[in-house]
């Protein structure tokens, strides 16, 4: 079991990571339909096929690249879930042998897993609605962090003499994660708005930006048939964006001042290991964040960024859990 939950951690981060290609390579709806692609397990190859989808949705005719970047990432979300079953059934049988076996994660994580699919229907189905492409985001990254608690359960692990110091250091942490977690729902609202390049400047936005923010519209969601593109005019989309740096900002400070805070204080060097890595990890964030203003949105550097941040929440998620369990 332990070693199935850590093959499916890399997996959840696979299928993050898939994810956040799909949607920057415009993908997300490269298949008009769930679960299939215009009505097959693959993407329509042959001619006939082809010319029978382009019929059956003429406003959405087969783009081969898109449609296997969606394909993909859905294969892979398949046997994610399919991990995340066995394990959940393996708990089940476990605890009713009254193994020393945890089973409410598991529970947890199957039910989790079973709105994810209904999140990633729902995507397609309602033609990329924000709300639901950002909810489908912070789901892969709750996801992958249940699999990791999961995974620290199941290994027994010890802090030699302990550290009483740290102990205090145990709601700042789990401050952090909340932070970390607001800023992702952040960037996760930007992206699905298309507003990653509302700004063009360093280090706020070009122009009175100040005077054109517009709060209430840019957390709105107005009404249209497809969202795809985005339907926001660019003084909301700018508001988005800036509220994401903002955002980094606040969150670079607070995680500065947690890791040098237990630097200072802590005598275990696992702490000061995962502190030395949370630091390290946060500094090439910001760096992939500057790169993708800088450089007009990479697609690799957009995708490192939401896989970097997923690195940066099981850190957090490790810290915290060892200052909770372990002192």
């Amino acid at each position: 079991m332990k070693k199935l939950t850590l093959v499916s951690i890399f997996l959840a981060l696979l299928v993050i990571v898939l994810g956040a290609y799909t949607r920057l390579t415009d993908a997300g709806l490269g298949c008009p339909d769930w679960p299939g692609c215009y009505g097959h397990l693959i993407v329509p190859q042959a001619e006939h096929h082809i010319e029978a989808a382009n019929e059956a949705y003429p406003d959405r005719p087969v783009e081969a690249h898109k449609a296997w970047n969606e394909m993909i990432h859905r294969y892979f979300a398949a046997t994610l879930g399919f991990f995340i079953l066995i394990i959940f059934i393996t708990s089940f049988f476990k605890k009713f042998r009254n193994a020393n076996t945890p089973f409410f994660l598991p529970l947890i994580l199957f039910l989790m897993v079973c709105f994810q699919g209904a999140l990633g229907m729902w995507t397609v189905t309602l033609n990329l609605l924000p709300i639901v492409v950002m909810g489908h985001l912070l789901g892969g990254f709750t996801v992958l962090t249940l699999l990791f608690l999961l995974y620290l359960r199941l290994t027994p692990y010890r802090i030699p003499g302990g550290d009483p110091q740290i102990r205090k250091f145990a709601k700042y942490s789990s401050i952090g994660i909340f932070l970390l977690v607001v800023q992702i729902g952040l960037g996760g609202w930007t992206s699905a708005n298309y507003a990653s390049l509302a700004c063009t400047e360093l280090p706020i936005c070009e122009g009175e930006w100040a005077s054109q923010l517009d709060v209430m519209g840019a957390f709105s969601i107005p009404a249209a048939d497809n969202y795809e593109f985005g339907v926001h005019p660019y003084e909301e989309r700018m508001t988005m964006h800036v509220f994401h740096r903002f955002g980094a900002l606040v969150l670079i400070v607070y995680l500065s001042w947690l890791g040098v805070g237990i630097l200072r204080k802590a005598n275990s060097g696992l702490m000061k290991q995962l502190s030395w890595l949370m630091l390290f990890i946060l500094s090439v964030q910001v760096g992939l964040g500057v790169s993708n203003v800088v450089y007009s949105l990479p697609l690799i550097v957009a995708t490192l960024h939401n896989a970097v941040a997923a690195c940066l929440l099981l850190v957090l998620v490790m810290m915290t859990y060892t200052i909770y369990r372990k002192y």
